[in-house]
């Protein structure tokens, strides 16, 4: 689960995607006029009128995501009223609270059979599709919705949902179409005034990475008068992924699938901890716990101390994705603490090892599902449509023209103050301007894709990242020779487009033994990752070999052949290929 995360304007747009979610009393639930999923009927309004007009009159939605929202402001942003304006639409939005990536939400919804008209469900969609309670959108798309099929295009067959049972339950919203990546936002963190004061040191290796922070810390053991932290990482609930988990394949080489590595040729897959290569990784961890240069509270601190302590300033280094310590990391850009804010580097185990975050999945991701409960679902398609509209891209992305950006000889520029407010005040920024705040509404195009005006799509291009960029990570980025952050990376030529897509995102059984199975090695790895990096070094190896035979004795094989059934499965489903 490697998501590109927020910097500025641009990186956050992307990222605000994911941050969008919510759920709330479904007004439109009083009458329901649809044919339930599990018939093979798509369900249609009982008064729909012209196949593809958009009815403006006033119209609430009720919408569940399964992300955090903490900038949401109900639609009285600007960007929020002008989308009731031109399309009549109110969102009743109610957000997932805590980390929990709306699974408990959505287990009871899937148990109840309460759901809003709208949801983003990240990964627990099948629970619901399983339940019977997820529209067939496929008619919908035909009869309704010229805009969708113009965004997703050639792509459309990625839409379905497994080979067995082809129908759309969802249009991915959270990655855009053609999406060129300009900025590396993730990575191995390190604060800006350890790479100046140390003369920007070489940093491509985890022992690069180890000295830098050990360097460092024993030249200033304080920070501000509290005790210099040289590496957190948060391991509260599901984000153990982001920041212990996933960096072990993403510094041995391997793309992001979520649990498992899948071999490219063969597609078997297997829980990625049973690489040799990530046994290593998590064994530099254990060192740098062993020399104290991981911070001791690392598998004990809540997510808000977690981020408190980044806001502290006294963090010197980081593993994880910008849009998941943001919120610490713009306290800092708030107090004027540009210098103690976060460069990133692609470090890996060692050179024979290559960063893959940038490797092309194609159109494949979480997005937005139409439930049983929606008593006009046509209402819903046409107004994701005029979102999917160039129209309503625009709006999502830029804002509205003469508040938030100016056309000046046919080019859209950001006005500064938004710009500087989006990346130095985000919070405050976007719950008045409303821009990132919609970006899942829609399909879309993805950064680097051009309108038929010539500008492009989305406020994430390389002029406007680097004026977005602080002094700071200019002199940095100066003292490794780079212009952007992505400079430092392996590039998407690199590696081929996955045929596999992002295969965290794939479709797995909610019943029967593979939940279970699956369930069960989650609460070992979960348990077992955290006592292998804190145990004795001497201990090590015989921690991880244990744990490894407690995945299997789990059923953990009887899972991964069941796993690489399904990646089979897809890759035929998109490419035709018999497996």
């Amino acid at each position: 689960m490697n998501r590109k995360s927020t910097k500025t304007i641009f990186t956050l747009l992307l990222a605000s995607s994911m941050l969008i979610a919510g759920c709330g009393g479904n007004s439109n639930n009083a009458a329901n006029n649809t044919t339930p999923n599990n018939t093979g009927n798509t369900p249609e309004a009982t008064n729909s009128a012209d196949d593809t007009a958009l009815d403006t009159s006033p119209f609430t939605i009720s919408f569940f995501g399964a992300d955090a929202s903490p900038n949401w402001n109900k639609m009285q942003d600007d960007v929020g009223k002008a989308i009731t304006e031109k399309t009549g639409v109110t969102l009743e939005a109610e957000f997932d609270v805590g980390s929990g990536g709306g699974d408990q939400k959505i287990a009871m919804m899937a148990a109840s059979g309460d759901v809003p008209d709208l949801i983003f469900a990240k990964g627990s969609l099948s629970k619901l599709v399983d339940a019977g309670l997820i529209v067939d959108m496929t008619e919908l798309i035909d009869k309704h919705a010229p805009n969708l099929k113009k965004v997703y295009g050639e792509n459309m067959n990625r839409l379905k949902y497994s080979l067995d049972d082809q129908a759309i339950y969802q249009i991915p919203t959270n990655m855009g179409v053609g999406q060129q990546s300009f900025d590396a936002t993730g990575g191995f963190e390190i604060q800006h005034r350890v790479l100046k004061e140390l003369g920007y040191p070489e940093v491509k290796t985890l022992a690069d990475y180890e000295k830098v922070l050990k360097d460092y810390v024993a030249l200033h053991p304080e920070t501000d008068g509290q005790p210099t932290i040289p590496l957190t990482l948060n391991a509260d609930d599901w984000k153990i992924m982001i920041t212990v988990t996933n960096p072990a394949f993403i510094a041995t080489g391997a793309p992001d699938d979520g649990e498992y590595y899948v071999d490219p040729e063969t597609f078997e897959a297997k829980l990625h901890y049973k690489r040799p290569e990530e046994k290593e990784y998590f064994r530099w961890l254990n060192g740098m716990y062993a020399q104290g240069l991981l911070d001791k509270d690392t598998f004990v601190q809540k997510d808000d101390q977690y981020k408190a302590k980044v806001a502290s300033g006294r963090v010197l280094g980081l593993i994880s994705q910008e849009w998941e310590y943001s919120d610490g990391e713009n306290a800092l850009k708030a107090a004027g603490k540009d210098e103690y804010t976060y460069a990133h580097f692609p470090v890996t185990l060692s050179d024979e090892y290559k960063d893959h975050s940038f490797m092309q999945t194609g159109i494949d991701g979480y997005g937005l599902a139409i439930t049983t409960a929606a008593k006009d679902p046509v209402r819903i398609i046409k107004w994701l449509d005029w979102m999917s509209s160039d129209e309503g891209q625009v709006l999502r992305t830029w804002g509205i023209e003469g508040k938030h950006y100016t056309v000046t000889d046919g080019k859209r520029e950001v006005n500064p103050e938004v710009r500087d407010g989006l990346a130095n005040d985000t919070a405050n920024t976007q719950k008045e301007t409303g821009i990132g705040q919609y970006l899942i509404f829609g399909a879309r195009y993805g950064d680097g894709v051009k309108d038929p005006t010539g500008n492009y799509y989305t406020t994430s291009f390389p002029d406007q990242i680097v004026a977005s960029y602080s002094a700071a990570e200019k002199e940095s980025l100066a003292g490794y020779k780079a212009t952007t952050w992505k400079d430092l990376f392996p590039k998407e030529d690199e590696f081929p487009v996955k045929e596999t897509g992002a295969l965290y995102n794939m479709p797995v059984p909610t019943d029967g033994k593979y939940q279970v199975t699956f369930s069960k090695t989650q609460d070992i790895i979960r348990k077992r990752i955290p006592e292998a990096i804190l145990s004795k070094p001497a201990d090590f190896d015989k921690v991880y070999d244990a744990f490894l035979a407690e995945l299997d004795k789990a059923g953990a094989q009887e899972m991964e052949k069941e796993f690489t059934e399904l990646v089979k499965k897809r890759v035929s489903l998109w490419t035709g290929k018999s497996l």
